[in-house]
């Protein structure tokens, strides 16, 4: 199983970030290739500005599924736009 940790902060308006958060949220839930296959957390610190998202899918196959529609595309740019500079990504993998 494969994973990411993603990290940014974001200060902006909140209504288009739930939006876009929602509509990608909605997209997973629509796409019955993905289906049990991938997951996508995501998550405001605190602070309100910090944000985390924790994708994890069980084969590459599913992930390169996922990075092929446009969904994905609009998505990825979205969440670039609101990060800017302080996008940070790791990879995980499942420890239990």
């Amino acid at each position: 199983m494969g994973g990411l940790l993603i990290e940014y902060e974001y200060s902006g308006d909140e209504a288009p970030w739930s939006q876009a958060m929602e509509a990608f949220l909605a997209a997973i839930s629509g796409d019955a290739a993905l289906a049990g296959k991938f997951r996508y957390h995501v998550f405001v610190k605190e602070d309100g500005k910090s944000r985390v998202h924790v994708p994890s899918w069980d084969s590459e196959a599913t992930l390169a599924h996922l990075q092929s529609q446009d969904f994905f595309k609009t998505f990825a740019t979205a969440v670039q736009g609101f990060a800017g500079d302080t996008l940070k990504t790791t990879k995980i993998v499942r420890g239990v």
